[in-house]
């Protein structure tokens, strides 16, 4: 296996090409691969780290599509199984000249909510050095989330490192309440645990970045950072021997798309660890890639690679 390991829904993405236009009335698309823990997939394997995509997608064109575009990025797709009579999940995303994009799930029985347990019979987890989880996966079915505690499980008792991302869903979810209750619980198993403002306030209810930080801390199993993403401010960490700080943010000339930055934020922050950088190296590098990912289109498409992050760097004086 690789050094990075995620599990989660791969999807298709279908990007509407006039600016501010309802789904319903947007005529021409865009497609790209799409899925939170499928983009930092990518975005590991474009800053040279090895990593294996764990999932399902159907025997379909979405299916082989996506497969392609792993094995094109050089994800490996070992764990990745085929269900055959199974969907692939897809959505519909607005663009928008500022603000979030409104999006249409078709995602319902897909291949990867059919994700079992057992399935996990694939997945080795020798030379795993991280592990990326999120909400997204545990919310998809009873038996992704048995799968997604079963993995976990295994990743604390081998001692591998996990970032945890709630990645919010609701629509996933049967209520808002179990969502909180089930996301709060999956992240006690988090080594480092990764809201985002508005979600640690949906989630703790607590309001300031370090009071969502100290409500995870204080319920953490295996916790030892809460890192609290807050989109172009920065972010705010806090570990679990009181040290706390806060690193700025970018500015960019033109938000293009703001879906993928979360999870490019993460994919800054697991490579750097790797790498044997301070965290706060590693959450500037997070920020960095973050910027990167609101200035293109699609999910994924502003990740760098090596090349591109270090001009970056060069070109803000960061090195």
């Amino acid at each position: 296996m690789g050094e990075v390991l995620t599990i989660g829904e791969p999807m298709v993405v279908f990007e509407a090409q006039e600016s501010d236009v309802d789904l319903a009335k947007a005529q021409k698309f865009q497609k790209f691969s799409a899925g939170a823990e499928l983009n930092v997939a990518i975005g590991m394997a474009r800053l040279g780290h090895p990593v294996d995509y764990v999932s399902a997608v159907g025997d379909d064109p979405f299916g082989v599509y996506l497969r392609h575009v792993l094995r094109t990025d050089g994800v490996a797709d070992a764990a990745l199984l085929t269900k055959p009579g199974l969907p692939t999940g897809f959505y519909l995303k607005q663009r928008v000249s500022h603000g979030d994009p409104a999006v249409a799930y078709f995602r319902q029985g897909s291949a990867a909510a059919n994700y079992q347990p057992e399935d996990l019979q694939t997945v080795s987890l020798t030379g795993v050095r991280f592990a990326h989880l999120s909400g997204i996966f545990a919310a998809l079915s009873p038996n992704c989330l048995a799968a997604y505690r079963q993995l976990n499980a295994d990743l604390v008792y081998n001692r591998i490192p996990v970032t945890f991302d709630p990645n919010l869903r609701p629509t996933l979810w049967d209520s808002q309440a179990e969502m909180v209750r089930v996301t709060n619980d999956l992240a006690r198993y988090g080594t480092i645990v990764m809201p985002g403002l508005s979600e640690g306030r949906t989630l703790t209810g607590k309001q300031s970045p370090e009071e969502i930080a100290d409500f995870y801390l204080q319920r953490g199993v295996t916790t030892k950072v809460v890192v609290v993403k807050l989109g172009a401010v920065g972010a705010f960490a806090k570990l679990a021997d009181g040290r706390k700080f806060s690193v700025p943010g970018f500015t960019v000339p033109r938000v293009i798309d703001t879906v993928g930055a979360g999870d490019g934020f993460a994919v800054g922050l697991i490579s750097s660890l790797l790498e044997g950088q301070p965290l706060p190296d590693a959450l500037q590098r997070a920020n960095v890639i973050g910027a990167l990912a609101v200035q293109s289109p699609g999910d994924n498409d502003g990740y760098p690679t090596r090349p591109q992050l270090d001009q970056f760097y060069k070109d803000h004086a960061l090195a």
